[in-house]
């Protein structure tokens, strides 16, 4: 028998009806005669008729049951009464896309034992029975235990996807390293994207694509950013000077590619211009993988059902519908890309490689910087674009998305938007008063910070004590759910207003369990981003001999991968350190509380 029946039956509600109906299904014209219909029944061998109007649209069912009540009626003629006097309409149906749990609820709501499978065409597709669903559930919990069990095998074959996609997207800095004859950068990114393909494909053997709880898409997204800041690592070995142990080199990679991908944006290089253009561009281009990622799982993995609700037929409910998802958010963000890139060589004539590159950077949030003179000498057009791309990447994807396809030119601000807004605007002036800056600096590095982004133009090592508090606090608050900026997030901020509540014994038991636990997830949340980076200050102060200060500003930058640094961390540092402070960018991407899901279930 299965080890834990309950899960294997929670992994078949998940399944798509799809997979369990049948396929043998009788369409019939509303005007065919009830004997015609009781012969063709008889042909077929089965019960049901689904009963279609002159378009050809599904709007009714009759059974053989049906046929035989009323028909035997002496006041029915079977050879005058046509399947649109005796069948049952209107006809409840379910979409292809929906699960068997979705399938079970509708039938019990509606009292009947079979649901018509209906395409977005409003093709019928086939049936799924009730007794269809008792007897996947049999076998669930009577299936002998197997090597993986079905939520890892669906953790897999969703994995293998994000993997795979991945991989197809890194050809372009691959193309553009290999047009620009820099074949050792080529040759480390055509490693990279085979590795992830080929192992992707593996996975997806392996696994199957389902939808997933919460602690398995916790699973799903550690596992993904790990291993792309590991597969990530290979350009870097063939970049970084092999001068040092291997040890030491590895560390390096390793930690400058989970700054890519997490778009913690921290960088090792001081002058990155002397590196292979085409790897500035790769270091880049792995913020935009990792934040676009990142958006998708968290909007299928961390926010209730109710923020989904927005984007009905979209994203359907807490099914994955990667493939749609993925593809809208690489039009979106390339779009935007490509504007931004265009009116920076407009204004500033650079060149146009490092133009993307920075579009990149700003847009994911992640900080990296093409050359560490780009920034010099900015106009203040040049300015207003890049802090208007790093507002862009700081909103929800709900934005984007009312914005690009529902009402072009026409988005919603929600209480969210508008609360971040709110919140930027008292920082930037309160900045403005106490770092001594000019408008414009102090407004860039306010929306720097705020969107965890992390451009800077120089080092922040000088800010007096009140600006580093005003960085700090707009890191730990970070931007809008739904989006590539890092932090605890507006919406986990907006729940406090339950809080009282919340700790009231008996206002408590109002709450309803699903914000009980969405405030518990809140609350840790916000203690452990602070206590993490209290920790790690400790560590860095000491090890780098710097000031507790600028060591708490960097390890506030890594755990909200906001990118800020006082230039704490180098090539210099301990390779362990490294190593740590990379899952640190990792598990801050994940705002923690994944970490929490996977080893405490209950709390997910």
């Amino acid at each position: 028998m299965s080890t834990n029946p309950e899960k294997s039956v929670s992994y078949v509600l998940t399944k798509y009806v799809t997979d369990y109906m049948s396929k043998d299904v009788l369409l019939l014209n509303q005007g065919t005669r009830t004997r015609e219909a009781a012969r063709m029944l008889r042909h077929y061998e089965t019960d049901d008729i689904i009963v279609t109007d002159n378009d050809k649209q599904p709007v009714g069912i009759v059974t053989d049951e049906d046929i035989l009540s009323k028909v035997s009626d002496v006041t029915v003629n079977a050879e005058s009464t046509t399947l649109k006097d005796i069948m049952n309409t209107p006809l409840i149906t379910i979409n292809e896309k929906s699960t068997l749990q979705e399938a079970l609820y509708k039938m019990r709501d509606n009292s009947i034992r079979k649901l018509p499978v209906i395409s977005k065409k409003n093709e019928v597709l086939g049936i799924i029975f009730q007794a269809r669903i008792a007897e996947a559930i049999r076998d669930a919990t009577a299936t002998p235990s197997r090597l993986l069990s079905t939520p890892i095998k669906a953790v897999l074959g969703n994995l293998g996807f994000v993997l795979q996609f991945a991989g197809v997207l890194l050809l372009v800095p691959a193309i553009l390293s290999t047009i620009l004859g820099e074949t050792i950068t080529a040759t480390g990114i055509y490693l990279t994207t085979v590795l992830l393909l080929v192992t992707g494909f593996f996975l997806n053997s392996y696994g199957e694509k389902a939808s997933l709880n919460l602690q398995q898409a916790s699973i799903l997204v550690f596992s993904s950013l790990f291993l792309l800041s590991l597969f990530g690592t290979i350009p870097y070995l063939y970049v970084i000077p092999g001068d040092s142990s291997n040890v030491e080199v590895f560390a390096n990679a390793f930690f400058s590619s989970a700054a890519g991908f997490t778009t913690g944006g921290i960088s090792l290089f001081n002058e990155p211009e002397n590196l292979p253009q085409s790897f500035t561009f790769y270091r880049s281009f792995t913020q935009l993988v990792g934040g676009m990622s990142f958006i998708y799982l968290v909007i299928t993995a961390f926010y209730p059902e109710s923020k989904l609700q927005a984007m009905r037929g979209f994203i359907s409910g807490k099914t994955l519908h990667m493939r749609e998802l993925f593809g809208t958010i690489t039009i979106i963000f390339t779009v935007y890309i490509v504007i931004i890139a265009l009116l920076l060589y407009f204004f500033g004539e650079r060149n146009l490689i490092d133009n993307f590159s920075l579009a990149m950077s700003t847009l994911a949030t992640g900080g990296f910087l093409p050359t560490s003179t780009i920034l010099d000498n900015l106009v203040w057009q040049e300015h207003l674009i890049l802090m208007a791309g790093m507002i862009l990447g700081a909103l929800p994807f709900t934005f984007h998305y009312a914005f690009v396809r529902k009402k072009f030119l026409a988005p919603k601000l929600g209480k969210e938007v508008l609360t971040y807004f709110a919140i930027l605007t008292a920082a930037t002036l309160l900045f403005m008063m106490v770092s001594g800056l000019d408008p414009l600096a102090s407004s860039f590095y306010s929306i720097s910070a705020s969107t965890t982004a992390g451009l800077q133009e120089e080092s922040l090592e000088g800010l007096n004590s009140a600006s580093h508090s005003i960085l700090i606090i707009l890191m730990f608050i970070g931007g809008c759910g739904f989006s590539t900026a890092g932090g605890i997030k507006i919406y986990r901020l907006m729940q406090l207003k339950d809080a009282r509540k919340f700790f009231n014994k008996i206002k408590r038991a109002e709450l309803q369990p699903s914000i009980r636990k969405e405030l518990t997830s809140t609350m840790i949340i916000i203690v452990l981003f602070p206590l993490i980076a209290i920790i790690s200050a400790a560590h860095l102060s000491v090890i780098e001999n710097v000031s507790y200060e600028n060591a708490f500003f960097e390890s506030v930058g890594i755990i909200t991968t906001g990118g800020l640094s006082a230039g704490v961390i180098d090539f210099q540092t301990e390779p362990t350190t490294k190593i740590i402070l990379s899952f640190l960018m990792i598990f801050g991407r994940l705002e923690i509380i994944a970490i929490i899901y996977i080893f405490i279930p209950k709390l997910s």
